[in-house]
């Protein structure tokens, strides 16, 4: 009995990780072309230069950091400095 309770255990333990990949990628859809050409057009616009190989990691990260920087600022509209005014 104790043999058959550990069997149960350890086929969940295997189990579980592996039905949590397969849902995973699942999700993720293959990227496009256009979608790869669009987000390098962003990137280089953010001051990324494919050319630059000599300082390669420092370039890409600061203008990934820039481009998503961009996106969080927009994600959610424009910010309103102003003033409001109350009926009374």
């Amino acid at each position: 009995m104790k043999s058959l309770l550990k069997a149960a255990v350890v086929a969940a333990i295997v189990a579980v990780p592996a039905a949590s990949f397969a849902q995973v990628q699942t999700q993720q859809q293959p990227v496009t072309r256009a979608e790869v050409r669009a987000e390098l057009a962003q990137l280089r616009a953010a001051g990324y230069d494919p050319n630059d190989w000599m300082h390669y990691p420092e370039n890409i990260q600061a203008a990934e950091a820039k481009v998503e920087a961009q996106k969080a600022a927009t994600a959610y509209g424009p910010s309103t400095n102003g003033t409001s005014q109350s009926s009374q």
